[in-house]
C-alpha cells in the first residue's frame, strides 16, 4: 500500500505558492487545471482545486476559513523556530505559540484556505519519553 495526502483547496496557484514556499516542495506531476503533486515529503502530496461550498463527505460544504478536523498533518523539523518563520512568512496563520513537552516542541498552525497542521521538533528520544515499551 502506498499512501497519498490530499488536500481540498480553492486556489491552486496560491496552494501551490504557499506549500512549495513553506515547505520547500517540489512539482512533480500536474493534473490540468484541477489538481497538482508535490514532493519532498515522505509521502506525496496532492493539493486539489474544489470550491467553496462544493459538497463534500456526506452533506458538509467545503468551506476555506479557518475550520477544525479530526484529520491533519504534522511536519517533524530539526528546527522549529526556523521551519515556523518560513511558513509564517509563506502565509500560515498560527493558531498556538510553540510549546514544549517532554518529547518535544510543538506549534500548532493553518494554511491559507483553513487546513490546520502542526510543527513537531523531537527533543531527547521523541514520543519514546511518554510512550511506554511495548
Amino acid at each position: 500500500m502506498d499512501l497519498l495526502v490530499n488536500i481540498d483547496v480553492p486556489d491552486l496557484a496560491a496552494a501551490e505558492a504557499f506549500y512549495c514556499g513553506a515547505f520547500g516542495l517540489t512539482v512533480t506531476r500536474r493534473f490540468g487545471e484541477g489538481g497538482v503533486e508535490l514532493s519532498g515529503l515522505p509521502v506525496k502530496l496532492y493539493l486539489l482545486v474544489k470550491a467553496a461550498g462544493s459538497l463534500g463527505a456526506g452533506q458538509d460544504r467545503r468551506r476555506y476559513e479557518r475550520h477544525w478536523t479530526p484529520v491533519h498533518f504534522d511536519l517533524v523539523t530539526e528546527d522549529l523556530e526556523a521551519t515556523l518563520a518560513r511558513a509564517l512568512a509563506a502565509g500560515a496563520r498560527l493558531d498556538a505559540q510553540p510549546t514544549t513537552h517532554s518529547w518535544g516542541r510543538i506549534a500548532l498552525l493553518a494554511d491559507p484556505f483553513g487546513n490546520g497542521f502542526c510543527l513537531l521538533q523531537f527533543l531527547g528520544r521523541g514520543y519514546d519519553e511518554i510512550a511506554p515499551a511495548l
